[in-house]
């Protein structure tokens, strides 16, 4: 009977985060050309591993057209340089993308059936809006299966406030304004920095290097959030200030077995301990990451007092907060998305996952206290997942696998 493995997250990289659109950073640059340069970084940063030796590559896409399309995980690993005996592969779990690949091929790690891979994901919704061209079979709706406006993820959030009116607009609010305070502080320290892929591309000004998150707005304050259009519903409560915007952006990572990391000299930043996916009604898509990471932690053997650090994708401000509120978390613990969130950085839908991934495992640096930590993310059409972590740097990994 064969075994399972460690799976480790050795390192990940991403692009800095774009503005979708025309007056966005990336619009004159491909959505393939963005995933091939973070590859590219991320082979380069770790010279020990031989391209040959990778067993796959997944990268995800939500809306997988034009140079989005194409079986990205093959097609950009070609133009990145691997050798053609490397196979890849494309997947959609909408937002939750990469945190599918990742998922999937440390399971193959596990499995013993993959040594070394890599995980990511790459959207351009300036180019790519989510849906579009997508033709939903009319029994969705015709049939009553969901409602029709449960495709509309800002129609979703306002859900979550009718739901639990203690979800107040002034608490989501807060929570956003938050998030740019935290990220601001996280880019002063010199925290964000070290795993951004300078990309050069090119706008109306010319040709230029993009070295940082496009949508920072550190200077927002409550007044300014109090006095935002809420375009989902007349006089509602979800409003560009309290919702990720549109991005563009690609994320990469290498996972590992113990043994290729032992044998490679890889110093491993987190182990990979279990994973959840799971679904709700679409009309509350928000509220996928409790149960998954209800799973998650059963999966694990955990609870959630357990969990020392949290990355939570910040799709929707009120969607963080009914995560928050179902595991008795405060709005403002500082365990929770320490370095701000998608709020902040974007949301380049399929990327984010392992965004989230790539800031827990620099905070397990600063932190050997804590033992765990988990990245989590709600996903369209209700769904949510879960990926839980150990960190090297705690007393109990030394020896070990550290």
């Amino acid at each position: 009977m064969m075994s399972t493995r460690d799976i480790f997250f050795v390192d990940g990289v991403r692009t800095p985060f774009g503005r979708a659109g025309e007056k966005g950073a990336y619009w004159d640059t491909r959505a393939d050309d963005l995933a091939v340069k973070t590859l590219m970084e991320l082979l380069k940063r770790n010279p020990t591993v031989p391209p040959a030796e990778i067993d796959d590559v997944g990268i995800a896409a939500t809306t997988q057209q034009g140079d989005q399309g194409l079986t990205l995980g093959r097609t950009v690993a070609i133009l990145a340089g691997l050798p053609m005996s490397v196979p890849g592969f494309a997947l959609d779990r909408m937002c939750a993308g990469a945190l599918t690949t990742s998922a999937l091929l440390g399971a193959s790690i596990s499995f013993g059936q993959a040594e070394l891979a890599i995980a990511g994901g790459v959207e351009h919704m300036g180019r790519h809006p989510i849906g579009l061209d997508a033709d939903p079979n009319p029994r969705f709706v015709a049939e009553q299966i969901v409602s029709p406006d449960a495709l509309n993820m800002g129609v979703t959030a306002e859900r979550l406030h009718d739901r639990f009116p203690e979800l107040t607009k002034e608490r989501a609010d807060r929570f956003a304004m938050r998030s740019q305070q935290k990220l601001q502080a996280a880019y002063e320290a010199g925290y964000i920095q070290p795993d951004l892929v300078p990309i050069a591309a090119r706008t109306e000004a010319g040709w230029g290097l993009v070295t940082e998150d496009e949508g920072r707005r550190p200077d927002t304050t409550m007044e300014q959030l109090a006095g935002l259009k809420t375009p989902f519903r007349p006089h509602g409560r979800v409003t560009a200030g309290n919702a990720s915007p549109l991005t563009d952006g690609a994320t990469m990572c290498l996972l590992s077995s113990g043994e290729a990391a032992t044998r490679l000299g890889l110093r491993p930043k987190m182990k990979m301990i279990s994973y959840g996916f799971a679904g709700v009604e679409p009309e509350v898509m928000g509220l996928g990451p409790v149960p998954s990471t209800r799973k998650a932690l059963s999966n694990a053997g955990l609870s959630i007092d357990d969990i020392g650090l949290f990355e939570l994708n910040e799709a929707f401000a009120v969607q963080v907060l009914s995560f928050l509120d179902a595991f008795g978390l405060d709005d403002d613990d500082q365990r929770v998305n320490a370095w701000g969130g998608a709020i902040a950085v974007g949301h380049p839908l399929a990327a984010s996952g392992v965004r989230l991934m790539i800031q827990l495992a620099a905070q397990f640096e600063q932190h050997p206290e804590v033992r765990y930590g988990l990245t989590a993310m709600c996903v369209g059409l209700g769904q949510g997942g879960t990926i839980i972590w150990e960190n090297p740097h705690h007393a109990s990994a030394k020896g070990v696998w550290s």
